[in-house]
């Protein structure tokens, strides 16, 4: 037997194979032993479903075929050969194994990837875990593999909040930049920024969590030393033997250290956010004044600019002023800090 399908997918035409040898002239080496198994099993009256082997074609092809096998009964009850009816399942093996490969380089790319990559399943058991966080942890793959994450690796005071985020992710809620420390195999604190996203197998179901974190443990290092140094500064210019101001890009104080507070009566909590020219500049030096402050608006240093600053009480300071523009850490001028000398005395004498 041999049909039009049969006769198309394989290129020999019905005249050429009836009455030939089909595993001896027709099967690779390599399957002959396995396909004489299973028809001559069905010759012994046993069924075979979903058997898969290549069949060549006419010109040396390859056809994936899914064969079933079935005794071959006439109308007397006696078995007298062997019906095998096929699919050609050559695309289908074809995309199975486009989709291997993709699988195979997307678990490369995860586990040799410059970042820590973990996964854990909805039971909150690690099931991924790469060459990254091993070397930041110091803890192996087989040594994390199958346990939990959260009670066995996150220490107690992050335990609820990273239990929250990886939770959310089961139920479908991600979460991008939670910061939380991961201790390591020798108990030194590593701070990771996380990215918690839904993990989901081929129907659609929620089949556990990838986290894809960042090592941000020089950063963070880095923005506590710029913090100290910060508030060191601010410290230093509260305290410092000269009184210094501050104000923004509208004119508004936001800067009023203790020593301008002693000379002119004014506390900090008076003048924050007030108009420095307007409210606390005499009349005549008002414009002088808002020049100077304008040009360091503009970039422009000024030094040594002399003026009058009233006091609560009415009394005339006279001040040595250098203005400064004020920059951020973007290099944006966001107002001018001003350093000033009281010289009332020396102008007196």
């Amino acid at each position: 037997e041999w049909n039009q399908k049969a006769a198309e997918i394989t290129g020999f035409g019905k005249d050429e194979v009836m009455g030939r040898d089909l595993v001896q002239e027709f099967i690779s080496a390599e399957f002959k032993e396995s396909v004489d198994a299973v028809l001559n099993n069905a010759l012994l009256g046993e069924n075979t479903a979903n058997f898969e082997f290549p069949l060549y074609t006419k010109d040396g092809r390859a056809v994936e075929v899914l064969l079933n096998a079935t005794p071959r009964i006439d109308s007397y009850g006696k078995l007298v050969g062997v019906v095998g009816v096929g699919q050609d399942i050559t695309e289908k093996k074809q995309a199975e194994f486009e989709l291997t490969r993709v699988a195979d380089d997307l678990r490369k790319l995860i586990d040799t990837a410059n970042a820590p990559i973990f996964g854990i399943d909805p039971n909150g058991r690690v099931n991924e875990w790469n060459q990254k966080a091993a070397e930041i942890t110091g803890r192996p793959k087989d040594e994390v593999m199958g346990h939990d994450l959260v009670d066995e690796f996150i220490s107690a005071d992050y335990r609820d909040s990273v239990k929250v985020v990886l939770d959310n992710a089961l139920n479908g809620i991600e979460t991008a930049n939670f910061e939380f420390p991961l201790y390591t195999k020798k108990g030194e604190r590593v701070e990771v920024l996380l990215n918690a996203t839904t993990r989901r197998d081929a129907s659609g179901n929620v089949s556990g969590v990838v986290g894809v974190g960042q090592d941000i443990t020089e950063r963070k290092a880095a923005e506590k030393q710029s913090e100290t140094i910060a508030n060191d500064l601010t410290k230093l210019i509260d305290t410092a033997n000269a009184p210094i101001f501050g104000i923004d890009t509208e004119g508004l104080v936001n800067e009023w250290n203790q020593k301008a507070a002693e000379i002119t009566g004014f506390g900090k909590d008076e003048v924050m956010g007030r108009d420095l020219v307007q409210e606390f500049i005499s009349a005549e030096f008002k414009e002088s004044v808002n020049a100077v402050l304008n040009n360091a608006l503009l970039g422009e240093n000024t030094a040594n600019f002399e003026f009058p600053l009233y006091t609560k009480d009415g009394r005339a300071v006279e001040v040595l002023l250098n203005a400064t523009p004020r920059i951020d850490s973007y290099g944006k001028l966001v107002g001018v800090v001003g350093v000033g000398q009281d010289i009332t005395e020396k102008k007196q004498a």
